[in-house]
Formats: C-alpha cells, structure tokens, sequence
C-alpha cells in the first residue's frame, strides 16, 4: 500500500467514520498540533544527555500522544469505537510531577524558557503542548470532545514545564527569572 492516496489533494481528509472535513478544521489543527508535539519529543529523544526516567516518561507520552490524534480523529457521536483517553493517563503524568517537583525549588517569579539545550528543546515542546490544548479547547468549543483529552494536555504541558527545570538543574543551567 502506497502512502500516496491523492484524496487530500482538494483540502479534505477523512476522520475515523469515514467523516471529510477540511484540512483547515480546528479539529485537523488539533490533531496536527499534536503530532507535532510528538515530533519534538522525538527530536528530544535523540538527545545524548536524556535520564533515563525521562526517557521512558517521554517514550510513554509519545504512544499515548497517537491515542491522543485519533481520539481527536474520530468525533464522539463516529460509529467508529476506538480507546480513549482517560483519567487514569492524567492521573500519571500527575503523579511524574509531583516526583520532579519535589527536587525542585519552589519558584518565585517566571523563568524564561532557556537554560541547557535539553532545557530548551523540552520548554519548545511545552509551547507546542500549550497550542495543541488551545486547539482542543477551540473545537470543543464548536462540537463535542472528550474532555480528558483537554485536560490531559493541559497536564503534560505542566509536566513538560518541571522536567525542563529538571534538565537544567542537572545540567547546571540556571533558571533565568524575568
């Protein structure tokens, strides 16, 4: 099978149930902002300098990011039935904070979002992260979604936000306040 199909060719792409919406929906922007988040964690991942942990956390995200794009892909009321996203998956990207956070210190001020190269590249998938949620938050404005989706990327931005610190305290980067 080809990965040439040409039926985008006109602006339109198919959902899961078979639905065509045009490639400029916020639904498309969603998802696509989505799998551009995984995009950069892929880029993190082929980092030399990625603990461990951090790189099971991120792997982990990355499956659970094509969760995230065919929840988006496939509408709520689609006769297709696929997993969702739950609870339980914000449930653990919580419980990843609350264990990096307390080998942080506590903040007083904003930090700018720069320190090693890690740092950085984790603070860039952050600002994808924080798009992709305001692009779930537009179309679920506009038609029903599955909230968990919303508030788990909600969720993994914070998340992305602390391992970030966390790169650059083991670097030995500072934190920059504004």
């Amino acid at each position: 099978m080809s990965i040439v199909t040409r039926t985008g060719d006109k602006g339109k792409t198919g959902l899961f149930g078979g639905q065509r919406v045009s490639k400029a929906s916020p639904r498309l922007h969603a998802y696509g902002t989505v799998d551009e988040l995984n995009a950069c964690l892929g880029v993190i991942l082929a980092e030399p300098n990625v603990p461990d942990t951090v790189k099971d956390q991120l792997l982990k995200t990355q499956r659970l990011l094509f969760l995230v794009g065919a929840d988006l892909a496939t509408p709520l009321e689609s006769a297709a039935k696929i997993a969702r996203v739950e609870s339980t998956h914000v449930l653990e990207v919580e419980s990843w904070i609350n264990r990096l956070e307390q080998t942080l210190p506590v903040l007083q001020r904003f930090i700018l979002p720069s320190g090693s190269r890690l740092g950085a590249l984790l603070h860039q998938a952050r600002t994808v992260c924080r798009r992709a949620e305001r692009w779930v938050v537009e179309l679920g404005e506009k038609e029903p979604t599955n909230l968990q989706v919303q508030i788990y990327l909600n969720r993994l931005s914070d998340y992305l936000f602390v391992v970030a610190r966390e790169a650059n305290r083991s670097a030995g980067a500072p934190e920059i306040e504004v």
